[in-house]
């Protein structure tokens, strides 16, 4: 949702890195990166000393679930769960316990997230009848509250299956007239047991009402591969190039290289995006590999502090160097690559302009200690400075 912002002065961040080159001055003017002629000072200019700092562009969580998490609130004991099944059990037996309301908590997690450089969510959001619509309501009023912060993108998801729990497509569509950006599914065959009919009601709806498809899919082996092929010829068929995303994708992530080739062929031809979040034992997308084949991957932080785990704090910096940590980076290149799909990808998933510190690009970045992407990437630094939309936002993990 667009918003208004006041006009700012023009800043000059002075002694600052970028990728690839040294130190430097860098102009932001009406909310993006401007050319600066030293000779030719712009009127008004206010200088921002960076000190060396390294200027990385601001990570985007394509893959968050903020109704669900604890943070700022009090410990959360987990249950053990041995399948998805008892963590969405037990995760509905634990909610019902937590009496801080979602805005409360999600809109703790987004300040965290903000003081770490994020720039945008794509957040996840339960849609059922035990739950109604208090967690899209809650998380909307929250990012409202945080409107020139944190862009957030909710999703529409039918936690506890969407044919096989009566009640909740309605809510879903109804979700979409109040608040919620993007229609989510869930494993259609492991979850409801029924194809057909979960991708019938997400096609449908996705056509009439013009809104994104984002559908998790832990299904693995041949069960997943097949509801990636279906969903991808389905997604070609109904002409949504570019506006369906799957989620972990843990079938593809076990994928022979001739099944991915396959596979991420028929993505790329469906402009069908992935996001990965490199969690504790689950699978990871080869990003490198399917980079090559054409497919787009984001990251995201998925749970954070919630019943499922008790990890996770929403800091994206740290997400890509798990990622690079998951999938044995060890060049600068890989490294490099790790933040790319956290930043670059997930700002395309999300629609969002790139940000890569060009002239004529949003001012949305961070400065942090480093020499390079990749030492960024390893040592997780937090942000000395977050910078959005043009404004220093963010100081030394502390907003202003």
């Amino acid at each position: 949702m667009a918003q208004h912002t006041p006009a700012l002065p023009p800043l000059l961040f002075t002694g600052v890195r970028t990728p690839g080159g040294g130190p430097g001055d860098l102009l932001v003017a009406d909310g993006r990166i401007a050319a600066y002629d030293p000779a030719r000072p712009a009127a008004g200019l206010t200088t921002v000393d960076a000190g060396g700092a390294l200027a990385l562009p601001s990570p985007v969580d394509a893959h968050v679930h903020p109704d669900k998490t604890t943070w700022g609130g009090p410990w959360l004991s987990r249950e053990p769960a041995g399948s998805l099944r008892d963590l969405i059990e037990g995760d509905l037996r634990a909610r019902s316990e937590i009496a801080a309301p979602v805005a409360e908590r999600a809109g703790a997690l987004m300040d965290n997230a903000v003081v770490r450089g994020t720039r945008a969510w794509r957040a996840h959001v339960d849609v059922s009848p035990v739950h109604g619509l208090t967690g899209v309501h809650g998380v909307r009023a929250a990012a409202d509250a945080r409107a020139g912060l944190l862009d957030v993108q909710i999703v529409a998801f039918p936690q506890l299956g969407l044919v096989s729990r009566p009640g909740t497509a309605e809510l879903l569509e109804q979700a979409l007239s109040e608040g919620a950006d993007v229609l989510g599914g869930i494993d259609p065959l492991g979850v409801d047991g029924d194809l057909d009919g979960q991708l019938d009601f997400l096609f449908d709806v996705a056509v009439r009402r013009q809104v994104p498809l984002d559908i998790h899919l832990h299904d693995r082996g041949p069960k997943g591969l097949r509801q990636v092929r279906e969903i991808a010829r389905r997604t070609v068929a109904a002409g949504l190039y570019g506006r369906v995303a799957l989620g972990h994708v843990f079938c593809l992530a076990e994928a022979d290289p001739a099944e991915l080739a396959g596979t991420g062929g028929l993505l790329a031809e469906a402009g069908i995006a992935l996001t990965t979040c490199a969690l504790g034992a689950d699978p990871v997308l080869p990003t490198g590999a399917l980079a090559g084949h054409g497919v787009l991957v984001a990251a995201g932080s998925d749970g954070v502090r919630d019943a499922w785990s008790p990890f996770g704090d929403g800091d994206m910096i740290a997400r890509a160097h798990l990622l690079a940590y998951r999938t044995d980076a060890r060049t600068d290149a890989e490294l490099d690559a790790c933040y790319d799909v956290v930043a670059q990808g997930g700002a395309a998933l999300l629609g969002l302009p790139a940000s890569r510190l060009a002239v004529g690009d949003p001012a949305d970045f961070v400065l942090v200690a480093a020499a390079s992407t990749a030492q960024a990437v390893v040592d997780r630094p937090l942000p000395l400075m977050v910078v959005r939309a043009g404004r220093v936002i963010a100081r030394d993990g502390r907003l202003v």
